[in-house]
C-alpha cells in the first residue's frame, strides 16, 4: 500500500506543479506588461518592476493553488483510468475508501500549503512590494483622500485620516478630529509626518492644533497652536493602518481579527472583513473539495482522445466553484448574512456534490 500511495502522490504532485508553474508564468507575464506604464516616471525602472512583479507570485500562488491542485489531481485521475492503471491499482486492494482516504491525505497536506502561502507568505511579499514601489515611487496610498478611521477612547471619539503611507512605516498628511459625547467638534490636529511608537502611541511631527471651546462664552473663538512635537495616545496599529490602506485579503488571519476587534469596538461596520475573515479561514479547506471532486474521473472509462473533455468539464466544475464563492461574498455583504455562512456556503456545496457524485459514480456503479 505504500508503493501505491507513494506512486500516487509523485504523479499528483509532479502534475499540480507544473500546472501551478505555467499558470504563474502566465500571470507573471500578464502582470509585467500591465507594470510597464509605471517604468521610466521617476527612479521606477524595469529592474524594479520585475522585483515588484515577482513578489506578487506568492498572493498568484495562493489564490491559484486550489484550481491548479483540481487541474493535476483530475488530469492524473484521468489518465490513470485511460491507461487502465488504476484498474490495476484497484486489483491490488486500492478499494473506493482507500483511495478516498489517500486523496484526502494528501488534500491535507495541500491545505496546510495554502494556509502557509497565505498568511505568511503572501502577506510579506505584498507588503514588501508595496513598500518597494512605494519607494521608488513616493508614497503608499489610496484613493484620494486616504484611509478613514474611527476610535473611541474614555470622553471623547476620533476620526482620523491618513493621507499616504511611506516606504519606512512611518504616515503623511495626518489629520484628527476629535469629537465630544455629544457629537461636537472639540479640536482638529493635523500633523505633517507620524510614526507608530511602541507604547500604544502615536508620535506627531510638525503638528497644527485647532481646539473649539464649546461654552457658550467662547463659542466663536478658536484656539490655535502649533507644535513641533505631540504624542497622541491610541490604540490604532501599524498593521491596522495598513488594512485600511491595503487589500483585506493579503493581510494575516490574525492580523485581520484584530482590526475586525477595532472595527466592532468603536462602532463601524466590519462586514465586508468578517467575510474576507471567514474566507480566509475556510479557503485552504477547498483543496479537499477539489482532490473529492477529482476522484470520481479514476472510475470513468475514457475512449481515445476523450480525456480532454473530461478535464475540461472539471476545470470548469473548479472555475465556477470560485465564481460561486465571489458571488456568495459580494451578496453576502449587501444582504447582511452571517459571514461564516457566506463563507463556508460554497464549500459545503460542492462538498456535498463531489461526496454524491463519488457514491454514484465509485460506489454504485
Amino acid at each position: 500500500m505504500n508503493t501505491i500511495r507513494r506512486y500516487l502522490y509523485g504523479q499528483i504532485l509532479s502534475a499540480v506543479s507544473f500546472v501551478t508553474l505555467g499558470f504563474l508564468a502566465l500571470f507573471f507575464f500578464f502582470d509585467l506588461v500591465d507594470e510597464l506604464r509605471w517604468v521610466n516616471q521617476g527612479s521606477y525602472h524595469i529592474t524594479q518592476a520585475l522585483m515588484y512583479v515577482g513578489l506578487a507570485i506568492p498572493s498568484h500562488l495562493y489564490e491559484l493553488f486550489p484550481i491548479t491542485v483540481l487541474i493535476g489531481t483530475i488530469f492524473v485521475m484521468a489518465n490513470l483510468a485511460q491507461s487502465s492503471e488504476f484498474t490495476i491499482l484497484r486489483t491490488s486492494g486500492l478499494g473506493p475508501w482507500r483511495a478516498l482516504g489517500t486523496l484526502l491525505t494528501l488534500g491535507l497536506a495541500f491545505v496546510l500549503t495554502t494556509f502557509a502561502v497565505g498568511d505568511y507568505l503572501a502577506p510579506a511579499a505584498e507588503r514588501a512590494g508595496q513598500l518597494m514601489k512605494a519607494r521608488y515611487q513616493g508614497r503608499l496610498t489610496t484613493g484620494q483622500t486616504g484611509a478613514w478611521m474611527k476610535e473611541r477612547q474614555a470622553y471623547s471619539s476620533y476620526a482620523v485620516n491618513i493621507a499616504r503611507m511611506r516606504p519606512d512605516g512611518g504616515m503623511q498628511k495626518i489629520r484628527i478630529f476629535e469629537f465630544d459625547p455629544q457629537g461636537h467638534l472639540v479640536s482638529m490636529t493635523r500633523a505633517e509626518t507620524g510614526r507608530f511608537n511602541q507604547d500604544d502611541s502615536w508620535q506627531l511631527e510638525n503638528v497644527q492644533r485647532s481646539e473649539f471651546p464649546n461654552d457658550e462664552r467662547s463659542s466663536a473663538r478658536i484656539d490655535q497652536r502649533k507644535l513641533p512635537e505631540l504624542r497622541w495616545p491610541t490604540q490604532i496599529t501599524a498593521e491596522m493602518a495598513s488594512a485600511a490602506l491595503l487589500k483585506p485579503d493579503r493581510m494575516r488571519t490574525i492580523d485581520l481579527f484584530e482590526y475586525i476587534q477595532h472595527l466592532d469596538a468603536n462602532g463601524q461596520s466590519a462586514q465586508s472583513y468578517e467575510i474576507e475573515f471567514w474566507r480566509k479561514v475556510f479557503y485552504p479547506l477547498s483543496c479537499l473539495v477539489m482532490v473529492v471532486l477529482a476522484l470520481p474521473f479514476a472510475y470513468l472509462h475514457f475512449r481515445s482522445g476523450g480525456i480532454a473533455t473530461y478535464v475540461f468539464g472539471g476545470v470548469m466544475a473548479g472555475i465556477s466553484f470560485f465564481l460561486l464563492n465571489n458571488v456568495f461574498g459580494y451578496i453576502g455583504n449587501l444582504q447582511n448574512w452571517v459571514p461564516w455562512v457566506v463563507a463556508a456556503a460554497p464549500g459545503l456545496i460542492y462538498s456535498l456534490m463531489s461526496l454524491a457524485a463519488f457514491g454514484w459514480l465509485v460506489l454504485r456503479r
